[in-house]
């Protein structure tokens, strides 16, 4: 759980310092996102080699390199002193921690029995989610109060802390010499991710396809994708195993989870510069106001491992995409004098619904497969749940400048010398169209409220889309302790030393 959260801690802890390292490095905006996106490109390239990794070393072997790399790695970041350097320690970083979460996740479904995996969910996924959510706030005190390379130094104590325990606590699993890595699908599915996460992330700096680099990713990808399908349904051995899709409520578990990072992770992208931008608040109080949704998740994830044996995982889940589409619903209706008190109590039953969602998603997705399967449908759940992520963030903010842009034009055609209300405001703001200083004022004013309309805009379509997930539910199984296979109750095999 301590692996997983320093991974997951560090998908956004350095999103708000991204400023200071621009500054640091000389960057600009274009460049220094690669911060960002080197981690995630690295993460999801990897993330499916876990199972292979395992079973051909030892699944206790690979996590210990993991954490060693992870850790290694977070010391540079914080120590680079030029951009070029901040990237590659930060890919590999990226390598290193991708197998932490599928590894440390299978490793909690091994460990406790069938009828404990909600709890077990629930524990491991403080870990797991709860580092996404905490690593704003940690962000902002750390960036403002100390610097932004200890945003990385951190990792340090706790990664050595964490590499102690794995080495004294997990046990080693059986290996397979003979398991060969399928070169050509890993190869097309790395080409394929790798070009698919690019062009998420690029696409609205560059306006997506009027740009020649985004329609050669767009190419890329789907050529990766189809030479990787075409390749696994046709070879002995793939590189992953496509009839982990044929079971009912694992496809169906892994469609939810892609909704579930679709949905999740914009608003703690966005909130971040709402409230910095808007509001105007300090990097530290943005930070402070982001705790909720840490403290409703936790609370969540809690609560949903207890509950289990008496509600269905549907209705949990219900329950969860309720609470997300209310609460952001309520955000949509905020304008740009939005007091503290609907920032708080939205966040947090935010956190509730992202954290009441994830465990049973989890119970629901794993129920059906035998142990031999395991380490490998983890890789795949959270490869899905990655890109879900990141497919929001990038849609969240593509509709987000659209709509900005579109909203700015239709403000600005209200600037003219017989607009009533402007004339009646000229001397309490200082608008006066006659001036360059006014211009420059109420210029100043739209692009505000131009942006307060694109996050309301934003939040309307994560309440829609929550929503909309709500059939998907039907579709899932109901988790009944009875639906289980026959060799269930089998382990990995564990190695003697």
């Amino acid at each position: 759980m301590l692996a997983a959260l320093l991974y997951s801690i560090d998908w956004t802890i350095a999103a708000v310092a991204l400023p200071h390292m621009q500054g640091t490095f000389s960057a600009t905006p274009d460049q220094i996102s690669w911060v960002i996106t080197s981690y995630i490109v690295a993460s999801a390239v990897m993330i499916p080699t876990a199972g292979w990794l395992s079973s051909r070393f030892g699944r206790k072997r690979v996590f210990l390199w993991a954490m060693a790399g992870f850790t290694l790695a977070s010391l540079f970041c914080g120590l680079a002193d030029t951009l070029a350097f901040e990237v590659f320690a930060r890919i590999v970083q990226g390598m290193s921690g991708a197998f932490v979460i599928p590894l440390s996740q299978a490793i909690m479904l091994d460990t406790y029995p069938v009828e404990r995996h909600g709890k077990a969910m629930a524990l491991w996924g403080t870990g797991a989610v709860f580092g996404s959510v905490i690593g704003p706030t940690i962000g902002g005190y750390v960036t403002e109060y100390l610097s932004w390379r200890y945003i990385f130094f951190l990792n340090i104590p706790f990664g050595l802390l964490a590499w102690l325990g794995i080495l004294a606590f997990v046990p080693e699993t059986a290996r397979d010499s003979k398991h060969r890595l399928d070169w050509f699908g890993f190869l097309a599915l790395a080409m394929g991710l790798g070009a698919l996460q690019m062009m998420l992330d690029r696409g609205g700096r560059l306006d997506w396809f009027e740009s020649g680099e985004i329609v050669l990713e767009a190419f890329l990808a789907m050529l990766g994708f189809y030479l990787f399908i075409a390749h696994s349904l046709t070879t002995r051995n793939p590189f992953l195993d496509l009839n982990l899709l044929t079971q009912r409520s694992f496809f169906f578990a892994l469609a939810f989870v892609f909704g579930y990072g679709l949905l999740t992770l914009p608003p703690m992208v966005l909130m971040p510069t709402f409230l910095e931008d808007i509001r105007g608040y300090p990097i530290d109080t943005v930070g402070l106001l982001q705790s909720p949704r840490g403290v409703g998740l936790l609370s969540a994830m809690a609560v949903s491992g207890r509950v289990m044996d008496y509600v269905s995982p549907r209705s949990l889940m219900a329950f969860g995409l309720l609470c997300l589409a209310g609460s952001s619903a309520e955000m949509a209706t905020w304008n740009t004098d939005v007091g503290e008190w609907p920032i708080v109590w939205t966040g947090f039953v935010q956190g509730v619904g992202a954290g009441i969602m994830l465990v049973p998603a989890q119970v629901l997705a794993f129920s059906s497969l035998p142990a031999y399967q395991r380490t490998e449908a983890t890789a795949v759940f959270n490869l899905v749940r990655s890109v879900g992520s990141s497919v929001g963030v990038s849609i969240a903010f593509a509709f987000f400048v659209h709509t900005s842009a579109v909203n700015h034009a239709q403000l600005v055609g209200h600037i003219t010398p017989y607009n009533d209300a402007l004339r009646g405001e000229v001397k309490s703001n200082g608008w006066d169209i006659s001036t360059q200083t006014g211009l420059a004022t109420i210029e100043r004013e739209i692009e505000r409220q131009a942006a307060m309309l694109g996050y309301s805009a934003d939040f309307w379509l994560i309440a829609v889309g929550a929503m909309l997930g709500l059939p998907l539910l039907l579709f899932m199984g109901s988790g009944r302790r009875g639906s289980h296979p026959p060799d269930e109750k089998a382990r990995i095999p564990i190695a003697v030393e």
